[in-house]
């Protein structure tokens, strides 16, 4: 999770401003570099995991990051805008089959007492990720913009190698096929019962308040508080470390509390930092509570993909695939709304308050499906 958040991250600030000139093309455009990735890994997303559900996952994780490695490295003798262009999304594409077996295989291959931990573990791959992609890219990048992609698939042959003598074989559901009716059935069958749906669109609305806000943290501070943009990095490195932190060692307080009473502890608590964020009177303050915010939500996101992946035995990589894609959605509707508000709202409130209204509207859908109640029989 490590290596594909941080071939996420890559290119977005350090990379994008150096490419652009090395390739000739307007900062209007050049955001498709950006694009392309996540176009390839959201589209294909939908594909892969119900593909997945009916073979073996180890497979299935080799194969798909045995293109990572191939177009990643592609990435970095990319001759051109269009050239790269074509890598990128084929790096997103390739990407799009790994994710969703870690998530899947989690639930099968460990105890059920350690799903939530281990979930944990994965969630804090793709935090530090976060915090760590954008000066390895910048250094990386200072030698030559060729390096980091060669970095990154030179990691990734070294984790392919790791995962063929380790990870175990996760066996499909049996008898599934691999056509386009049962990629269909596979999403009929998830969708057309129980609670998953409304989980998702709860899941849904919490990603989008989320990024929304961590999306516009750093224009805020370049604005607000008058950094340049080593120092915005240097600020998101920070921040986002709170992330990994709660990710790490969470798992004993939602051990304790349970998973179903956790959720809305830990999204409160994100709602009411967000809340003092604004009145920051200064950097450090807004900083703290940020990666305070950070950590609450690095608690909660391993829940989340616990809740989704317990909905279901037999359709986990499905589930991974729809939980990936409304990430996506709500990251793409939270930078088109963020924008706006912090444009036309004075420092951080329009953002903040879009993002307390979202997740309180998530644990809202939470509780109409009945996920609480749950609570009543022990869960």
């Amino acid at each position: 999770m490590f290596v594909i958040g941080t071939d996420t991250f890559l290119v977005a600030p350090p990379l994008l401003p150096t490419l652009t000139g090395a390739f000739g093309v307007s900062p209007d455009v050049s955001g498709w570099m950006v694009s392309a990735y996540a176009l390839g890994y959201a589209v294909f997303a939908l594909i892969a995991g119900p593909i997945s559900d009916g073979r073996d996952r180890r497979r299935v994780l080799l194969a798909g990051l045995t293109g990572f490695i191939v177009m990643t490295a592609l990435c970095g003798l990319a001759q051109g805008f269009w050239t790269m262009i074509f890598f990128r999304f084929l790096a997103g594409v390739s990407a799009a089959f790994v994710s969703p077996q870690i998530w899947a295989s989690i639930p099968v291959l460990v105890k059920p007492e350690e799903v939530l931990r281990t979930m944990g573990f994965a969630t804090a791959g793709l935090s530090i990720a976060q915090c760590a992609g954008i000066p390895l890219g910048s250094r990386l990048a200072s030698g030559s913009w060729h390096l980091p992609f060669w970095a990154i698939a030179g990691l990734s042959v070294a984790l392919w190698l790791l995962l063929a003598r380790f990870f175990p074989p996760v066996p499909g559901r049996p008898g599934a096929g691999s056509g386009a009716k049962a990629v269909l059935d596979a999403y009929k069958a998830a969708l057309g019962a129980g609670r998953l749906r409304w989980y998702l669109l709860g899941y849904l609305v919490f990603q989008t308040g989320t990024f929304e806000a961590f999306s516009f943290i750093g224009p805020w501070f370049a604005e607000d508080f008058g950094l340049d943009v080593a120092s915005v990095g240097a600020a998101m490195a920070a921040v986002g470390a709170g992330n990994a932190v709660g990710s790490l060692l969470g798992s004993s307080l939602v051990a304790r509390l349970g998973p179903y009473r956790s959720l809305p502890v830990g999204v409160l608590t994100m709602a009411a930092l967000y809340c003092l964020v604004p009145l920051s009177p200064n950097l450090p303050v807004a900083l703290t509570l940020l990666a305070l915010v950070m950590t609450a939500g690095g608690c909660v996101f391993p829940v989340f993909m616990s809740i989704l992946q317990s909905q279901t035995e037999t359709a986990r990589g499905t589930v991974s695939s729809l939980s990936n894609s409304a990430m996506y959605a709500g990251t793409t509707v939270g930078g088109a709304v963020g924008g706006v508000l912090l444009g036309n709202a004075p420092g951080f409130w329009g953002v903040a308050a879009f993002a307390v209204a979202a997740h309180l509207l998530s644990l809202g859908v939470y509780a109409a499906a009945g996920a609480f109640r749950r609570q009543g029989a022990g869960g």
